[in-house]
């Protein structure tokens, strides 16, 4: 993992490079202040102020040179405004030149992120560094890059070496850094105290045998928050499998369980005053002589009876059997992370996560912080007479829709069943992937509803970054 503390650092008035930040507004007047040998470098660059533009400009001496970059508004700087000077500066030390850095300090880390697990490049550029006077920004700053970069980190690594076992060494590892009690559940346990997880994963390879990872931490008479995520390892489908098309980008359906544990570190590691409990169902769904079938009918921990309309609609099933065993913690939050449905890219694409919530305030607080650290998110609603389409004539409930209408609303709502309303919910659908690179963000494993979900228990709980 890329050191993210050696990327942004204390100013002591280091020797470093100025950057320059400029908009297109202040742009022509900036451009007249300038010497003539800038305003020609400034035109052979086709520099015009507009955001995410680099130039390099010349000084008195040639180690003495600065930049200058473009953002969408010099007196409000967006998480990503500084992403694309990270990117493309050659490798050095920066300051920024009458600017804090703020908020776009995040973006400066995460543009230097660098998945090199199986492939190292080595015509990458070396570390870029950031100079800050804001010092007590820092660590903040850095856990959340580091946060960021675990999800992309999971999240891009293969199947093959990211199944079950792995995703409970990553929560092992995480747990003993801070403290937490961990505890996994597999084999005859599972299957008798979590049924429906045990029934999707059992098909697997014995090294991708089903399990449930749990840890908690902080102190008890704090408030019980529960954060569960979606480990669902890679997705064939099951025995209604996918199309090859479908099928290629499953390692990342273990989206949910990368935010869930990055959510629970950076709670632990800002020391937030809750008593944190994080479930991870974690399977595979595979294909084998004893996968679950179109069909079966499937006792859930909670006790209600699942009809199975298509295997392809597991998430839901493991997520219901943790959902359970949060609630009778007694949480007054749950929140948790799934990829669950393609029908969420469909309404809202690749950047936006579909957030499910009973409770309106939190559902507000949410989308609130979302658009306070560019980390958006859009409501959907938990509309209560599509709960129809989950009906079923033998069972309790079926975990298909019919009629492939309202497909993430009909997975919200089937969640929905596993949660008391008197505790406060939010179902977060998220991709977990950006299938094409911004700044600051490459295409890839990412981020998506994580830094919105903290900024809300920070703003909850009483201690901001």
């Amino acid at each position: 993992m890329t050191d993210y503390a050696e990327l942004l650092k204390a100013d002591h008035d280091q020797a470093a490079h100025a950057i320059q930040l400029v908009d297109s507004e202040g742009f022509p007047a900036w451009l007249r202040k300038q010497p003539e040998r800038v305003r020609t470098a400034i035109a052979g660059q086709k520099f015009n102020g507009k955001p995410n533009e680099v130039a390099i400009l010349p000084g008195d001496k040639a180690a003495e040179w600065s930049a200058v970059g473009g953002v969408a508004d010099t007196e409000k700087l967006s998480t990503w405004c500084l992403a694309k000077l990270a990117e493309t500066l050659p490798e050095g030390t920066y300051r920024l030149h009458d600017a804090p850095g703020g908020a776009a300090m995040l973006g400066w880390l995460t543009a230097q992120y660098r998945f090199e697990t199986y492939r190292k490049d080595d015509a990458a550029p070396g570390p870029r560094i950031l100079l800050t006077r804001d010092i007590a920004r820092i660590a903040p700053t850095v856990g959340q890059a580091e946060a960021v970069a675990l999800v992309r980190d999971l999240v891009n690594t293969p199947a093959a070496d990211m199944g079950p076992a792995d995703l409970e060494a990553a929560a092992v590892e995480i747990a003993e850094a801070f403290g937490a009690v961990l505890t996994v559940v597999r084999g005859e346990e599972l299957q008798t105290q979590f049924p429906m997880i045990h029934a999707v994963g059992r098909a697997a390879d014995r090294a991708f045998s089903p399990r449930l990872i749990e840890f908690r931490w902080g102190d008890p008479s704090h408030p019980k928050v529960a954060i569960v995520g979606k480990g669902v390892s890679f997705d064939s489908g099951g025995l209604d499998i996918k199309p090859s098309s479908g099928m290629r980008l499953m390692k990342k359906d273990m989206g949910g369980a990368a935010h869930a544990l990055a959510l629970a570190m950076l709670v632990m590691e800002s020391r937030l005053p809750v008593r944190l409990h994080l479930l991870i169902p974690a399977v595979e769904n595979a294909i084998a002589g004893n996968a679950f079938r179109p069909g079966d009918i499937l006792r859930s921990r909670k006790g209600l009876s699942v009809e199975i309309g298509n295997t392809d609609a597991e998430g839901r099933l493991i997520l219901g059997d943790a959902l359970a065993k949060a609630v009778e913690d007694g949480p007054e939050m749950i929140l948790d992370f799934a990829t669950l449905t393609g029908a969420a890219r469909v309404a809202l694409g690749p950047d936006l996560p579909a957030l499910f919530a009973n409770d309106d305030a939190l559902a507000a607080d949410l989308e609130r912080a979302g658009g306070q650290v560019d980390d958006p998110l859009w409501r959907l609603p938990l509309w209560s007479p599509y709960a129809d389409m989950l009906k079923s004539d033998i069972a309790d409930i079926n975990n298909a829709g019919e009629g492939g209408f309202a497909g993430s609303i009909t997975a919200a709502l089937f969640l929905q069943k596993f949660v008391p309303a008197s505790i406060a919910w939010a179902h977060f659908d998220t991709f977990a992937w950006r299938p094409a690179a911004k700044p600051g963000r490459p295409k890839g494993g990412e981020a998506l509803g994580l830094r919105a979900a903290f900024a809300m228990l920070q703003q909850r709980y009483g201690r901001t970054a």
